[in-house]
């Protein structure tokens, strides 16, 4: 199995501005799985609040010789030993997960989502996210999202409840929240979500700290929506973590290490009665394929990433009523430019 590898700069529409930090662009790192005269195709997100770069990329995929797996591909034993390469990582490791199954569906001639045991009349509506900015560049963005039937909005600085009057001054679709830790009180982070509620947001996503566990158990016993853990939800090993502190989980790709652990973690919240919201990074259509082959698994989804940026390198996704649909190609259904 020969594994390649490019680094790539994923440039954005807009500055993507969170509670705690802004950016324009993101570093990419797009994988190829050669096998048997087959491609698969991969790629790690590496957004900056996450740690790795092109040159941590780079140096874990020198020290990475899959030749002693053979297909069928055991993907237990594949991330076993990518974890045991180096601790943390998800992104990179995430990027030959994805190329992997990829490959094995078009090895087996099947689609992803087949193989995964997606329904697609189960695919979720998919959010389109708007970043904090200024109220005429805000508003710019909301208008973007024209078509989308859901906006997903960045919230945790001193100007929230404007931010949402300006979407609900042109839009009456549901919201989702994402306060990225940045609300620190617990009370009046209640009062506001009691008050987004009545705005006809959906949930919120990591309203505090994701340390502050007892904070955020609080506002979930109280809270009128959906509280989702994103921070303190990265892999597996976090899931139970969540019961009782979160009403639902955050799964994205490039936290889980890729499409097997996903899948895993969106099994074991269902088994502990825990809501799944799966979500993404900024990515290319190559993650955002991956993500939407796991998405009917899921309640609600957030993969925006080939509508929120300028040069994909790969053709959009078919996107109708604001879902993805899912292709009968095998793999991931990605197509080349």
């Amino acid at each position: 199995m020969k594994l390649t590898y490019q680094p790539f700069e994923l440039e954005l529409k807009h500055p993507f501005t969170i509670a705690r930090f802004s950016r324009t662009s993101t570093p990419i790192m797009l994988v190829q799985l050669e096998h048997e005269g087959h491609i698969g195709y991969g790629e790690a997100s590496m957004v900056p609040y996450m740690g790795e770069s092109h040159e941590s990329a780079a140096a874990f995929l020198n020290k990475v010789d899959l030749n002693q797996f053979k297909f069928p591909f055991d993907f237990a034993g594949i991330i076993h030993y990518l974890d045991g390469i180096a601790p943390g990582n998800p992104a990179i490791k995430a990027a030959i997960d994805i190329a992997l199954h990829d490959l094995e569906g078009k090895l087996l001639n099947k689609p992803c989502w087949l193989l995964a045991g997606s329904d697609p009349a189960k695919m979720p509506v998919s959010s389109y996210t708007v970043g904090i900015a200024e109220p005429n560049i805000f508003l710019e963005k909301v208008k973007e999202a024209e078509g989308f039937k859901v906006i997903k909005v960045k919230l945790g600085r001193d100007n929230d409840k404007e931010l949402i009057k300006l979407i609900r001054s042109v839009t009456d679709v549901p919201i989702y929240v994402d306060a990225n830790q940045g609300w620190t009180d617990r009370q009046q982070s209640l009062d506001m979500i009691c008050w987004l509620h009545e705005q006809g947001v959906v949930l919120v996503e990591q309203p505090m700290l994701k340390t502050d566990v007892a904070g955020n158990g609080w506002l979930t016993e109280r809270s009128p929506i959906p509280i989702i853990g994103d921070e303190a939800v990265q892999r597996l090993a976090d899931v139970d973590k969540a019961l009782g502190i979160y009403h639902g989980i955050n799964v994205k790709l490039m936290k889980s290490a890729g499409m097997y652990e996903a899948k895993q973690m969106i099994a074991k919240a269902r088994e502990l009665g825990l809501k799944v919201l799966i979500g993404s990074m900024s990515e290319t259509s190559c993650a955002s394929l991956a993500a939407a082959a796991l998405a009917p698994l899921c309640d609600w989804a957030d993969i925006d990433g080939p509508f929120l940026t300028t040069n994909n390198p790969y053709k959009t996704p078919e996107f109708k009523d604001s879902k993805y649909v899912l292709s009968n190609a095998p793999g991931l259904g990605l197509l080349t430019k």
